[in-house]
């Protein structure tokens, strides 16, 4: 995934170098930083890829590079989930007993992450010396000019305080953290895919197998395309109904009137049914939020300005959401939030869920459940969620969140260098592979390949499977289309929350948001805030016009369900294993 093209030699040489070429001497002074790393390396870091030896090397690179910074309180800022838990937990404190800088990692909702980013953009007053922010604002810190790109701080003021084995080569996110300029923006430091999910065991069940068969024609198994995926999720809903005693649905999903509703569609529904154009990690020219550029430059999400938004497979896609929610969920689920409906799966009556983050495996292996068996291992599996009829070989499948360093040009210069310091520790090959055992949002290919997570991987469902995988690059987070996704964003579950609530029909909802998308970025145009690549909307036409062109947005199809297709789990294992 990783081009070593984009990025300028002097980078890569300051970046990519071995552990043997750090230049730093093998005794580690009896002090009480080099003493702190040691009992850190002992007793909390023992899973690495590096030996011990290098583990100490790299520390004690830290606590020099810190020596000037030392006594400074800095401050940092990341959602709550558990990777950054165990950042805000363990590194934090790890990180200050080393270097002597006083480290801060709080944690708050996402929301309110991107609240504070914006805050701090638009007034220049320092909030947080650094934040994880998602790649999803990659456009955003692209084109207003206000965030400094990591690859300008590796090549200016951080040069000697660039970790010498940070290894960007290692990073499997890379390419979501570049902007179209080619430049580094943003420095990945926890990554998860939303998947399909579903039982495993009621799967392989001869009995279900053969009822399936008797009704559908085809094999009961992982559903290649929504039309095997609506045949299953009517399969345990309508036919089966009761698995030992107990109600069972054939598909999950959440329905509020709230910010969270949004995430369920501009984390990439469009672009698993295929709305978008070809292209990884994200389509060009249109996108999976419908929103054309060209030359860099947005033009319009509606139809009548070469967008998709409101397009035949964005209505075809919200059509099936609302259908599939209202007629194989539990009742409940159209009253839930993404946070609220996320735990049901492992409380065990439901046979399958589309669109599933990864970020719940460690809530969905714990003892007890109903979805683990006695000896630990899940009943369930993840594997690539199904296409779209719109779908076309090229695209991509899924979003991946990458929550990323990012630094803000409004941060006083040596606190963010501090910070910066920070990041890479958490980063650091000496942590990487503890931190991705911990919250299991792995970021570098090197972790992801080790014995550990080998050993792992019988208990996990299929997620080292995954990210060892050919398939991992179908699966990116919200591309550069997005001139600015705080303003945007918010506006999709407002009229998403029309069409699950039946107050608009799934074209009424999505012609009103690809107007409002238009006449924000109508409204950064007038305003001329993003120097570079700005918004320039093209001028509205007939829609035919557009729907004729190749490529999104694509016209509506003679027929939206082809024949149902489904692949034996093992069978798709065998496919990566060989793809290797």
């Amino acid at each position: 995934m990783f081009n070593n093209n984009k990025y300028p030699r002097a980078l890569l040489l300051s970046a990519a170098v071995g552990v043997a070429s750090m230049g730093l001497s093998l005794h580690v002074s009896a002090d009480q930083y080099s003493e702190a790393a040691e009992k850190w390396v002992n007793e909390a870091f023992k899973n690495s890829t590096l030996s011990k030896e290098e583990q100490l090397k790299e520390m004690e690179w830290f606590t020099k590079a810190a020596e000037q910074f030392r006594g400074m309180d800095i401050n940092v800022v990341s959602e709550t989930i558990a990777t950054h838990e165990y950042e805000s937990n363990v590194l934090a404190k790890a990180f200050s007993e080393i270097t002597g800088i006083n480290l801060t990692h709080t944690l708050i909702q996402e929301g309110d992450v991107i609240e504070k980013l914006q805050t701090q953009m638009q007034s220049g007053r320092n909030i947080y010396d650094g934040y994880v922010n998602d790649s999803d604002l990659i456009g955003t810190h692209f084109r207003y000019g206000k965030v400094v790109a990591v690859e300008d701080i590796m090549n200016g003021a951080g040069k000697d305080l660039t970790l010498p084995t940070l290894d960007l080569d290692d990073f499997i996110g890379l390419d979501f953290t570049t902007g179209p300029d080619g430049k580094l923006y943003q420095l990945p430091s926890q990554q998860f895919a939303n998947l399909y999910w579903f039982r495993a065991d009621w799967f392989e069940r001869e009995d279900l197998q053969k009822q399936f068969k008797e009704i559908y024609g085809y094999d009961l198994g992982v559903p290649v395309n929504w039309s095997a995926y609506e045949d299953i999720a009517e399969f345990f809903s309508v036919h089966v109904k009761e698995i030992d005693g107990e109600r069972v649905y054939g598909h999950m999903d959440y329905g509020k009137k709230d910010p969270s509703l949004g995430w369920r569609f501009t984390d990439a529904w469009f672009s698993m049914a295929g709305a978008g154009d070809k292209g990884l990690p994200n389509g060009l020219p249109v996108d999976e939020w419908g929103i054309r550029v060209e030359e860099c430059h947005p033009v319009g999400s509606s139809v009548s300005r070469g967008g998709a938004t409101n397009g035949p497979a964005a209505v075809y896609a919200t059509a099936k959401y609302v259908d599939w929610l209202r007629k194989y969920a539990p009742p409940e689920a159209q009253g839930m939030t993404f946070s609220e409906a996320g735990p049901v799966p492992a409380q065990g009556n439901v046979a399958q869920q589309i669109f599933w983050y990864t970020a719940f495996t460690a809530s969905m292996i714990k003892d007890g459940l109903p979805v683990v068996n006695e000896d630990g291992t899940p009943k369930w599996r993840m594997a690539p969620s199904p296409r779209g009829p719109y779908w076309e070989e090229g695209m991509k499948l899924g979003y991946q969140d990458v929550g990323s360093w990012t630094f803000l040009d409004s941060t006083p210069e040596k606190r963010r260098l501090a910070a910066w310091l920070y990041a890479q520790f958490t980063v650091s090959k000496t942590v990487s592979l503890e931190k991705t055992i911990a919250g299991l949002t792995p970021i570098r290919e090197s972790d992801i390949e080790s014995e550990a997570m080998t050993e792992m991987a019988p208990k996990l469902g299929g997620l080292v499977e995954f990210y060892r995988s050919p398939a991992r690059v179908q699966w990116s987070p919200t591309g550069t289309n997005v001139p600015d996704y705080p303003k945007l964003a918010q506006l999709w579950w407002q009229y998403i929350a029309q069409a699950a609530s039946g107050e608009a029909t799934p074209q009424e909802a999505l012609d009103g948001l690809a107007q409002a998308q238009d006449r924000v970025m109508e409204r950064l145009e007038r305003a001329n805030v993003q120097p570079t690549c700005g918004p320039k909307l093209n001028e509205p036409r007939d829609a035919q016009y557009w729907l004729d062109q190749p490529g999104a947005p694509k016209p509506k199809l003679a027929n939206e369900k082809p024949q149902g297709k489904t692949v034996a789990y093992d069978e798709l294992l065998k496919t990566w294993e060989e793809a290797r």
